[in-house]
């Protein structure tokens, strides 16, 4: 059974950015990449642990790098 999917708005700045760094980076769509990077910066919280101020920071400059803050 396929994943139930919700639709996002982003800004098209934002967009353009994950558009570009997606075909670089080799992922199949923005979509993809979007998912990936979620998946990403919450692994640890399913797990229960705590952000590490280090990684906070890693996941914030991620998302400033994609346009999103």
């Amino acid at each position: 059974m396929a994943e139930e999917k919700v639709s996002v708005e982003i800004s098209k700045e934002a967009y353009e950015k994950a558009k570009k760094l997606a075909e670089e980076s080799g992922f199949d769509s923005v979509e993809a990449l979007i998912e990936f990077l979620i998946e990403e910066a919450s692994s640890g919280l399913e797990e229960g642990e705590p952000l590490s101020k280090e990684d906070e920071e890693k996941i914030k400059e991620r998302l400033k790098d994609l346009g999103y803050i």
